[in-house]
């Protein structure tokens, strides 16, 4: 083994990614008998999983190089509840839907702030603005069906502008947002311009929808998830999140973690 490299790593949840560069870190220290300089190439939230690039040595010089590089994930959403991260860590609440949208479903249109411009089906479809209906917990649902959610999601392709989210590793005047974010401090994250390729559904029975983005480097899922449940108007955040590729870097060729922990 090289002391400079390339390593893909296959993440599992629960751990950070810095938490993946200090086993890696100690594995080589191990073997080499001397500390071994490694770093990663873009930040895995910790239930998420998947590619991981972790360069090491002479290798840690090249970072930039991996960091404009365009990215494919899978993720699950659950509709119908937000969370105060966009993701399982966070509070989760249940979404409660604006008078204006829920008279506009319950009228069968698809014409509310947030889905403006829906409202429109292919002939032959069902219109766009109906629902599945149903009762849960003695209360009345209307569930959006699959054409709301494909009609919804492909306004996203393209080139939009996102705000990342507070709990995030971006820094705010030299401190990380997520460390301002759990101290209560009030700050702003600029928003920026991202793109999205595409976005597949793979699944779709509510309030699960499993989706394949391929985006440019600088996208937060997370935030896409939020704004694709307020484009809905059930709210959403993410349950899973797993990267498949960076680059021409797939997942398919990484170690497991375990790998480094023999």
């Amino acid at each position: 083994m090289d002391e400079n490299q390339i390593i893909l790593i296959d993440k599992p949840a629960d751990i950070s990614s810095f938490g993946v560069v200090a086993k890696v870190r100690g594995f080589l220290k191990a073997q080499f008998n001397h500390k071994i300089k490694v770093g990663h190439t873009g930040t895995l939230d910790p239930f998420a999983t998947g590619l991981l690039i972790i360069l090491t040595g002479k290798n840690t010089k090249k970072s930039s190089e991996f960091l404009k590089l365009d990215k494919i994930y899978d993720a699950t959403l659950k509709l119908g509840y937000t969370s105060t991260t966009g993701d399982p860590e966070g509070q989760i609440v249940p979404y409660k839907e604006s008078e204006e949208l829920q008279r506009h479903f319950s009228e069968g249109g698809f014409r509310s702030a947030a889905a403006r411009g829906l409202a429109r089906s292919p002939r032959g479809r069902p219109p766009l603005g109906t629902r599945t209906t149903r009762r849960v917990d003695g209360r009345e649902r209307r569930d959006p069906e699959r054409n709301v959610v494909e009609a919804a999601i492909k306004s996203f392709v393209g080139k939009i502008t996102q705000t990342p989210p507070r709990f995030s590793a971006i820094k705010v005047n030299g401190e990380r947002a997520y460390k301002l974010a759990r101290k209560g401090k009030n700050f702003e994250i600029p928003s920026r311009k991202v793109e999205i390729y595409s976005i597949d559904i793979l699944d779709y029975h509510y309030p699960e929808l499993q989706i394949r983005v391929h985006c440019s480097s600088g996208t937060y899922i997370r935030t896409l998830a939020e704004d694709i449940g307020k484009k809905l108007g059930t709210g959403a955040y993410l349950t899973s999140l797993r990267r498949l590729k960076i680059g021409n870097y797939d997942v398919r060729n990484a170690l497991p973690l375990s790998h480094f922990a023999k």
